[in-house]
């Protein structure tokens, strides 16, 4: 199907879902979890809607997280987080193809500084082929030295994972959601979930945007999972926020490692990893501290220097100049350290997808899978005939041969007029970001889904620029845009106003 005649289908959903009086799902939450349980569901004949409280999808766990394709040699035997780990795994390759997201299998290696820790090392390789993963090797000292010249010269084995991979979390959380939308999932933005109530076999959700009914609640809503289980059981959860202090580095040092480099796992996770990005970047990070506040994205002088001394103990000449931002992100991490994905047992329509940590990136597409065909089972649900499977990414012109970009310019100019320099970022990407269904609002929505503020200026530069468009194709005043949706307003009055 081309791409007129998918806005074409695109706006019939929307008059049809204008007549939805109550729903047959509401997914709770628009993260990587909600999104792929909502483009499952779009497979059927079911009338689906996920609520979020923010102004985007990908605003959560899944916007601040290490990009890894994990291998599943990690996850305990016999887990349901093992299980989908290795499934999700091996689904992320056809599905980048099918909806257009970045993703490579570049492998990733377990390096083990001590002949001592050789039993540990032994015994995840152990774990991993029970987990069913393809291809681990125990390397020794010569052979992991020659596959990743910067490691530490201490370090005297790895396990290597060729089955593991990296991806843009941003764009795959875009693409799935994309997909459900233009498939007739209805998406509600800005719209906070207050309270649950069950009248009968329906489910009320009370929200700050009104009351939605719906036959089941699929609560995907990260590290407020345990906040919706709670309303709705008497057999509580607990999630803790798990914060994970990051450095970027430039693209000028996306090199310095060919695959993600692991420490050893300990209690508290896979320690300090060093990768590099699909966009060519060197990531460093995540620490690992238990907070209280489901909202403390901050990072932390004391959390920055962790990350900087644990990937100095595995990779040597990190060029730490080269850091062009640091961030933090927050883990969903379940007191049972498992993923919860059942209909709760006191509270019958009530379907948790909770305790979604790492490696819940990896597991998106499985977990998707499980709900769905829990549902489906449950609801007797019938496949469309007309589900469309496919869905096409932002068009990167730097993909183009010379000719191809030439011709696109001549039709579109405005793919001739570069907006960000530093990611070489155009007007008609931007302009494609906010067009498109669940299109970007904001300068962060179009961050998230072009890369315009991703570069080495951190959106110095091209930010105004960005915000010209917006208003332009939204039709308000640039007052009215902002950084993140809410009240993150950037111009608060004019210079006149302001004397």
């Amino acid at each position: 199907m081309n791409e007129k005649a998918l806005r074409v289908r695109y706006q019939k959903n929307k008059v049809k879902k204008e007549r939805w009086k109550m729903y047959d799902v509401i997914i709770i939450g628009a993260g990587v979890s909600g999104a792929a349980a909502a483009r499952e569901l779009s497979r059927y004949n079911a009338k689906v809607c996920v609520i979020e409280k923010e102004e985007d999808v990908c605003c959560g766990t899944s916007k601040a997280n290490s990009a890894i394709v994990h291998a599943g040699y990690d996850a305990k035997e016999g887990s349901l987080m093992a299980k989908l780990n290795v499934r999700g795994n091996a689904l992320m390759e056809q599905l980048s193809k099918d909806l257009d997201f970045p993703f490579k299998r570049i492998g990733s290696l377990v390096v083990c500084k001590d002949e001592e820790d050789m039993p540990n090392l032994k015994a995840l390789y152990d774990r991993g082929v029970v987990n069913g993963v393809p291809g681990l090797r125990i390397l020794s000292k010569e052979e992991v030295h020659e596959m990743e010249p910067n490691l530490e010269d201490d370090i005297c084995a790895a396990l290597y994972a060729p089955s593991a991979g990296i991806v843009c979390p941003f764009n795959l959380n875009i693409a799935l959601a994309e997909n459900a939308n233009v498939n007739g999932v209805e998406f509600k933005f800005d719209t906070e979930v207050t309270d649950l109530k069950k009248s009968g076999d329906i489910w009320e959700a009370h929200t700050n945007q009104g009351v939605f009914e719906t036959k089941y609640v699929v609560n995907a809503a990260g590290v407020y999972a345990d906040k919706f289980h709670n309303m709705v059981s008497e057999k509580k959860i607990h999630i803790t926020p798990r914060r994970g202090d990051y450095c970027l580095l430039d693209k000028s040092a996306g090199s310095h490692v060919s695959h993600t480099v692991f420490a050893l796992p300990g209690k508290y996770g896979k320690g300090i990893l060093i990768s590099p990005t699909v966009h060519g970047n060197l990531l460093l990070g995540p620490t690992a501290i238990d907070i209280e506040d489901k909202e403390g994205t901050n990072t932390t002088r004391e959390g920055l220097d962790q990350v900087i001394a644990g990937a100095n103990l595995n990779v040597k000449n990190i060029p730490m100049r080269q850091v062009i931002t640091s961030f933090a992100g927050l883990r969903a991490h379940e007191d049972g350290h498992e993923f919860i994905i059942e209909e709760v047992a006191d509270a019958k329509g009530f379907i948790d997808c909770a305790g979604i940590e790492s490696p819940g990136l990896t597991s998106s597409p499985a977990i998707g899978e499980m709900v769905a065909d829990l549902l489906k089972e449950k609801m007797h649900l019938e496949e469309k005939k007309d589900f469309i499977a496919t869905r096409k990414g932002v068009l990167n012109p730097n993909t183009l041969s010379k000719e191809e970009r030439a011709a696109l310019i001549k039709e579109k100019p405005e793919y001739g007029n570069i907006i960000c320099r530093c990611e070489m970022i155009t007007e008609g990407e931007i302009i494609d970001a906010i067009r498109r269904p669940l299109g970007a609002k904001s300068l962060d929505g179009v961050k998230r889904r072009t890369r315009a503020g991703m570069g080495r200026c951190q959106a110095g530069f091209c930010s105004p620029r960005t915000m010209e468009i917006l208003a332009r194709e939204r039709g308000v005043s640039q007052s009215e845009i902002t950084k993140s949706g809410g009240n993150s307003r950037i111009i608060v009055g004019t210079n006149k106003d302001s004397l």
